[in-house]
C-alpha cells in the first residue's frame, strides 16, 4: 500500500504522544512492505525532506503571514500540507489511503480526500472535551467541531482504548462499527542494554532515597498536582523518598509553587525537559513510577515504565485503567485522590516481593499486547476496510448515476411518444 500520514508532529519535533505513534507505526508498516509518506510541520532548521529509514518525510513551513491565534496557525499549516501532498500525488500518483492524526490535520485530510477520492482513516488520540472536562469557550468549541468534522469525513476512525471508543461515539454520535480500537504501542528495544546508572541517579536523589517518578507533560489533566499532594502521607510512611517530575509544560511554575507552599522543596525535584537517552536512564533509576492522570485516552508513559521494569501506579481512568490490573501488573489509585495515590505507592515501597512480581508481569504484558508488529497488522486491516468501503460507495454511485441516466432516457422517450401521438391525433382531425 501507498500510505499518506498527516501529522503536525514527527520526530525530532515532539509535542505530545502523536509523534512517537506516527514514527513507530510508519517504520513497522515499512517493514511489512508498505510505502509510507509523512507530511508534517517544518520546525527550525529541520530538513524539508528526509528519508527516515525508508519513511519519506516531507516537512512544510507555515505561511509568511503572521497568524493572530493558534487556530489560524493550524489552518495555514493545513493549507501547506495539502499543497505538498497534492504535489506528491501529481508527481507519483495517488495514495491508497490517507491516515490523519487528530484535529490538527483535519482540514488538509478533508481537502485531499474530496479532491482525489482517497479513503480517509482518522486517529483521534484525545478530544478537546475530554482534556477540559467539557467545552467552555469558542476556541474549544472550534476544536471540538473540527474533531467531529474529521470523524464524519473519515471512512474509518481509530481510537486507542475502549474508553475512547465509548467517549468518541457519545461525543460525536458516530456509528459504533465505524470506530476501531487499536492500542498504542512501544518499541520493545527501548531499554535494551540500559542499566541503572548510579552517577546519573545521584543528580536527583541520594543513594538511600527511593525515587518516585513522573514522566510527561506538565498539564492539568495529567494530575501531577495530586501526586505532589500525596507526598506528605508518603513521607510520613516512608521518609527516605524523593519525587522526581520529568518534563515540561504550562503548569511548571504552579507546581513548583505548590511544592514550596507545602514545604516539599527538598523532596520534589523538577528536571525540566529530558532527551530520549536521559528518559531511558531516569526510568532505570526509579523505584516506583506514578501516572495520576484525571483524563488519559491511552497512557503510553505507563507502557514505558512497565517495559523499564519499574513498579507502576496509575489512576483508574481511560486507557490507564485498561492497561493495569490492580495488584497483578501494577497498582491503581482513584483519580484525583492524593490519599489513594499515597496508599498505592506505599504498598509497593513496603512490599518488595509484590513490587518485583508486578514489575515482572507488567513487562511481560507489554511485550505480548503492545508490540508494533500486531498494531501495524490491525491498522493495515482497517486501511483495507476503508478502501473496500470507498470502492463500494463509488460503485453504488456509478450504478445510481447509470440508473438515473436510464430513467431520464426512458422519460425522454415517453415524452417523445406522447408528443408524437398528440401530433398524430391533432393532424388526424385536420
Amino acid at each position: 500500500m501507498k500510505i499518506l500520514m498527516l501529522t503536525w508532529e514527527y520526530p525530532p519535533r515532539i509535542v505530545g504522544g502523536i509523534a512517537r505513534v506516527v514514527h513507530d507505526l510508519s517504520h513497522r508498516l515499512i517493514k511489512d512492505g508498505h510505502e509510507v509518506t509523512v507530511v508534517t510541520y517544518k520546525e527550525g532548521d529541520l530538513p524539508e525532506y528526509e528519508n527516515d529509514k525508508g519513511v519519506e518525510v516531507y516537512r512544510v513551513e507555515n505561511f509568511m503571514i503572521h497568524p493572530t491565534n493558534f487556530i489560524e496557525w493550524v489552518l495555514q499549516l493545513n493549507f501547506n500540507m495539502a499543497a505538498k501532498a497534492t504535489q506528491l500525488i501529481n508527481q507519483n500518483g495517488k495514495f491508497d489511503v490517507i491516515h490523519a492524526h487528530d484535529w490538527l490535520a483535519a482540514t488538509s485530510a478533508k481537502m485531499l480526500k474530496q479532491a482525489f477520492n482517497i479513503p480517509l482513516v482518522a486517529t483521534i488520540h484525545a478530544t478537546e472535551a475530554g482534556r477540559n472536562s467539557g467545552v467552555h469557550d469558542e476556541t474549544q468549541r472550534y476544536i471540538n467541531d473540527t474533531e467531529w468534522m474529521l470523524t464524519y469525513e473519515a471512512t474509518e476512525v481509530i481510537v486507542n482504548s475502549n474508553f475512547m471508543k465509548g467517549h468518541v461515539q457519545g461525543l460525536f454520535g458516530l456509528p459504533f462499527d465505524k470506530i476501531n480500537v487499536v492500542s498504542n504501542g512501544i518499541n520493545l528495544t527501548n531499554f535494551s542494554g540500559i542499566e541503572r546508572d548510579y552517577e546519573f541517579r545521584r543528580q536527583y536523589a541520594m543513594d538511600n532515597e527511593k525515587i518516585i517518578l513522573y514522566v510527561g507533560r506538565l498539564v492539568y489533566e495529567k494530575g501531577i498536582q495530586h501526586l505532589i499532594s500525596a507526598m506528605p502521607k508518603i513521607l510520613a510512611g516512608y521518609n527516605d523518598t524523593k519525587l522526581i517530575i520529568a518534563g515540561k509544560g504550562g503548569m511548571l511554575d504552579e507546581l513548583r509553587a505548590q511544592a514550596d507552599r507545602m514545604g516539599l522543596s527538598n523532596k520534589v525535584y523538577f528536571t525540566g525537559y529530558l532527551n530520549a537517552k536521559q528518559v531511558q536512564k531516569i526510568y532505570k533509576c526509579a523505584d516506583v513510577a506514578v501516572f495520576p492522570s484525571t483524563y488519559e485516552p491511552f497512557g503510553i508513559v505507563a507502557l514505558e515504565g512497565m517495559l523499564a521494569g519499574v513498579p507502576t501506579v496509575v489512576s483508574d481512568v481511560g486507557g490507564l485503567n485498561e492497561i493495569v490490573d490492580h495488584g497483578i501488573n501494577g497498582m491503581k489509585s482513584y483519580a484525583g485522590n492524593p490519599n489513594s495515590i499515597a496508599d498505592s505507592v506505599l504498598t509497593l515501597l513496603y512490599d518488595q516481593q509484590l513490587a518485583s512480581n508486578v514489575a515482572k508481569k507488567a513487562k511481560q504484558k507489554v511485550k505480548e499486547e503492545f508490540n508494533w508488529t500486531k498494531i501495524a497488522q490491525d491498522t493495515h486491516y482497517i486501511y483495507e476496510k476503508a478502501i473496500c468501503k470507498t470502492v463500494a460507495e463509488k460503485q453504488k454511485q456509478e450504478i445510481e448515476q447509470e440508473n438515473a441516466k436510464k430513467a431520464s432516457k426512458a422519460k425522454n422517450n415517453e415524452t417523445e411518444i406522447t408528443n408524437l401521438l398528440s401530433f398524430k391525433k391533432k393532424h388526424a382531425y385536420a
